[in-house]
């Protein structure tokens, strides 16, 4: 009798013990549920606001409006990388793996043109049912996976051979082919790669050759140093064609970024200005280009010379050193400055995010109406920009900049609201010059555009070594800007370049800028991997 009860005490503390673990199963698998659905959510909206905020084209490009975006991508990242740990840490329990929610987020499929590499299991011997042997193949699974070959080094070894001829005995060798750099041990790959690095990558060189070095690879900062001054001098002629393109124009943006610069002991603020051609906003077919120039400072004598013998339309700032250029008597002609619509509403908008002024919202609210005005014609022909401008546009501004100036009327000057409406009013000229011309553009923002790599990088390479590495800095930011808004693939075009550019003949040399690279390629279907 005592046997029994003691099994009966087993049998209910083992059936207990399988209920209470019954139950933990069912509790994990409903938190995992839960955290995964919340996470999903998180993820969707977060993916949501971010893409909104790189649609936004006609809305304030503020360095704090930069940081957010980059905060809400870092953490984007953070909450997937978190996601997929819990799901292969749950992946182990069969409770939680049975009832987690699948992963529905459409996989976007391998390029078809990358290489294949086919890796079949075993076949069965035998049938796993009955053990017979009488197999037939009905089909197969595959999955892909995406694997990476490391970066492989290798020496070229290019032979001239020698001929001696037996009735003369004159000796014949083929010449010397052209190489991208005199003297050089670099390949145009290699170079491209570096290239990128530096100045698409933000790469600096001394970390380049540590790179270098734990791949076997001696090469010191002096050499890669010596590499990248001769290539900025083997690519000099594509940045006085990309000049002459952009100074074709007869509309610019125009803008300028600081570079901290080394001098002495200490670093001085120097100064990449850009000029940016894209016609696209008014149906132009021009392809886009930029043109940047450095200087030691900002004075306004520097656009000036950039600028010389050059007119047109000039998309900017507010800062002074532009109004130079157009000032009467100019020659050949004063320019006509366009204000940045942007910029006037960026003051607004840091009042009214901040204070929550009611008039500072209610001036970006009527702003925010031009802008989407705005954004329905753009691409359109300027004829037909012009058209709705004055139609439907025209009415917005001048109803907006009257409220400005009665709201002004009522309030001290040094109120800030009314100091950011005076940004404004004291430029209604330039600020209404686009309801003139259908070519002008309602911001400056593809000025800024342009610039924002370089803002991003200086917190890599800190400073630039002398005014020289500045003017280099410009040069090779001209290539890099031009080639990226032109979607062009920049360590491919940048190795065919260099590979040919000593053997192309100079009426030739415009088929190696990038619009003209990509159409040639795309056309013969050889564009290099």
């Amino acid at each position: 009798m005592t046997g029994s009860m003691d099994d009966m005490t087993a049998l209910r503390a083992a059936l207990a013990a399988a209920e209470a673990r019954a139950r933990a199963a069912e509790t994990r698998a409903t938190d995992a549920e839960a955290r995964a659905v919340s996470a999903e959510a998180q993820i969707a909206d977060l993916k949501h606001l971010i893409a909104r905020m790189r649609q936004d084209r006609f809305g304030a490009s503020s360095e704090r409006g930069r940081r957010l975006l980059n905060q809400l991508e870092l953490e984007l990242e953070e909450l997937e990388t978190t996601q997929a740990e819990d799901t292969s840490e749950n992946a182990a329990d069969p409770a939680v793996r049975a009832t987690a929610p699948r992963n529905n987020r459409g996989r976007q499929p391998l390029p078809a043109d990358l290489p294949r590499e086919r890796v079949v299991l075993p076949a069965p011997t035998q049938c796993p049912c009955c053990g017979g042997t009488r197999l037939s193949k009905l089909g197969e699974s595959i999955t892909e996976t995406l694997e990476v070959i490391p970066r492989q080094f290798k020496v070229i070894q290019t032979v001239r051979e020698k001929f001696t001829c037996r009735d003369c005995e004159s000796i014949t060798q083929p010449p010397a082919p052209f190489y991208p750099i005199a003297r050089g041990r670099a390949g145009p790959k290699l170079l491209a790669g570096i290239l990128c690095d530096k100045y698409l990558q933000h790469l600096p060189l001394n970390r380049q050759s540590d790179a270098f070095a734990r791949e076997g690879i001696d090469l010191d900062t002096s050499t890669l140093a010596d590499w990248v001054g001769a290539c900025t001098a083997t690519l000099a002629p594509l940045n006085a064609l990309i000049r002459a393109h952009v100074l074709a124009a007869q509309r610019l943006h125009a803008d300028d970024t600081t570079v901290p610069v080394l001098a002495k002991g200490r670093t001085v603020t120097g100064r990449l200005w850009n000029y940016v051609r894209d016609d696209a906003p008014f149906g132009g077919l021009a392809p886009p280009a930029v043109w940047f120039r450095y200087s030691r400072d900002r004075k306004g004598e520097h656009p000036a010379d950039h600028l010389t013998g050059w007119t047109g339309i000039l998309q900017s700032d507010a800062y002074g050193g532009y109004t130079h250029l157009a000032k009467p008597g100019r020659q050949p002609a004063p320019v006509v400055p366009a204000g940045c619509w942007a910029h006037g509403r960026r003051g607004l908008f840091k009042i009214a995010e901040k204070d929550k002024a009611p008039l500072a919202i209610e001036a970006v609210r009527r702003i925010d109406a031009i802008f989407d005005a705005e954004r329905a014609i753009n691409g359109s022909s300027a004829a037909r920009r012009l058209e709705i401008r004055k139609e439907s546009i025209a009415p917005l501004v001048e109803e907006l900049l009257d409220w400005m100036r009665d709201t002004c009327r009522r309030m001290s000057s040094k109120n800030p609201v009314a100091q950011a409406m005076n940004y404004i009013l004291r430029r209604v000229d330039t600020f209404t010059v686009f309801l003139e011309d259908g070519r002008i553009c309602l911001t400056n923002n593809a000025a800024e555009r342009a610039i924002r790599s370089i803002a991003l990088g200086r917190k890599a390479w800190l400073f630039a070594g002398s005014d020289r590495g500045g003017e280099r800095a410009a040069a090779m930011y001209s290539l890099v800007v031009t080639w990226r808004i032109n979607e062009v693939n920049p360590q491919a075009w940048l190795a065919d370049v260099l590979a040919r550019i000593n053997d192309i003949p100079n009426p030739r040399l415009h088929e190696l800028l990038p619009w003209h690279w990509k159409t040639l390629h795309l056309t013969n279907n050889t564009i290099p991997p």
